[in-house]
């Protein structure tokens, strides 16, 4: 790691997503180029193919997977079977959330070039913290905020490029900002999605489908990714993706992956930690995720009240966390390439956990946060790595006689 003399060292922070060779930035853009688009390079191996479907289970993590194994008989067996030279996992994007990751998925960049660089963050031309999934600020344009073109957009005009999806995300601002330039088609039931997703590649030609599951992050949420509403949606899923091999059309490559894993943070380790003043002495915006937050400092902040807040923190929590500056993520990686427009965005100062701990200023969010059981945001194995599962669709059937 690359240290700049003076600067606080930040040694002790995981290794960079593996952006531009096995992270989530590389899955649309691998299908492009498997289908033999030019200007796309195949980093995932994916094999040569005129269909591609990628199945996006928001939530499901690498070690999610392995642990519960005996609730997905389809995947294990594909898992079994082996891909060849195709990875087995890939890095989510940093921090490990749906914003950030999905964002990578759609335009094959780092959240440091596309910018979307948490669940919510500071927005520097209003100085105000926007909300970048569901709760998007009507003052922030999405295709400003991320103006770079998406690989849909970039493919539309030779290949058919599909999302199925629920309803309500058809033209929702995170879509215009992460994946806009697909037809859309809703569905909102798993098999309404199912049974969509097989008439919309029905054409024949050229395909490239975006099919997103939800139902395993808000059961996660809910209840805990050790729960059984979990493990049922688990089984939910490896359903509906054995029904898309059967009905997609044969030879079709079918790509199973997640947004970011997922761990349960038990009542008593969601901390408050704005009841603490020495950590938000300083402070003049709080963001993030309660496993990756943001502290944006006042203007004109000397550098030693930065390092004591710093140094606050790391006093309170120890090794349960990592604690670093703007500067030592950007010198690791963390974001990719950080173009300067997108660097303001990004906390001054942030906090992640490593253990099983989640941070909430409840000055500013709703009661409710606290009830979240299944979190995700930082750089663990468990949130950071999920499966890459890769395999051809059986097809239909065809009739006996």
């Amino acid at each position: 790691m690359q240290t700049t003399p003076g600067a606080a060292p930040a040694a002790d922070l995981p290794s960079a997503p593996l952006f531009g060779s096995r992270s989530i930035a590389e899955v649309f853009t691998s299908a492009a180029a498997s289908m033999g688009l030019p200007g796309f390079a195949n980093q995932l191996h994916l094999p040569a193919s005129q269909r591609v479907c990628v199945v996006l289970a928001d939530g499901l993590g690498r070690n999610l997977l392995k642990q519960k194994a005996s609730h997905t008989p389809f995947l294990r067996s594909i898992l079994a079977a082996g891909q060849g030279s195709v990875p087995n996992w890939i890095d989510s994007a940093f921090p490990s959330t749906t914003a950030a990751s999905l964002a990578s998925l759609g335009t094959g960049l780092p959240a440091g070039q596309h910018g979307m660089v948490g669940y919510d963050v500071l927005d520097p031309s209003q100085d105000k913290v926007v909300n970048l999934l569901g709760n998007w600020d009507a003052h922030v344009d999405p295709a400003v905020w991320q103006p770079h073109a998406t690989v849909f957009e970039r493919i539309s005009a030779e290949v058919d490029v599909v999302t199925v999806s629920l309803p309500q995300f058809g033209n929702s601002p995170m879509t215009q900002a992460a994946l806009r330039g697909s037809r859309f088609v809703g569905g909102t039931t798993l098999h309404a999605r199912t049974a969509a997703a097989a008439e919309a590649m029905s054409g024949g030609g050229r395909s490239l489908m975006y099919f997103y599951v939800n139902e395993l992050d808000k059961a996660g949420h809910r209840y805990g990714c050790q729960s059984d509403r979990w493990e049922h949606q688990l089984e939910e899923l490896d359903s509906t993706v054995k029904r898309l091999s059967a009905t997609l059309p044969a030879g079709t490559t079918i790509v199973v992956t997640g947004d970011h894993g997922m761990l349960d943070v038990p009542e008593s380790q969601r901390i408050d930690y704005s009841a603490d003043p020495s950590l938000v002495a300083g402070v003049r915006h709080t963001a993030g995720e309660p496993r990756m937050v943001h502290l944006y400092l006042e203007p004109g902040l000397p550098d030693a009240q930065r390092e004591s807040l710093i140094s606050a923190w790391r006093t309170r929590f120890g090794e349960r966390i990592w604690a670093f500056t703007r500067e030592q993520a950007i010198r690791a990686g963390l974001f990719g390439d950080v173009q300067p427009e997108v660097a303001a965005r990004i906390g001054d100062v942030m906090i992640a956990a490593r253990d099983t701990l989640a941070l909430y200023d409840t000055r500013r969010v709703r009661p409710a946060s606290l009830e979240v059981v299944g979190q995700h945001g930082s750089l663990t194995k468990a949130e950071r790595e999920v499966p890459f599962l890769c395999f051809p669709a059986a097809g239909k059937k065809g009739k006996r006689g």
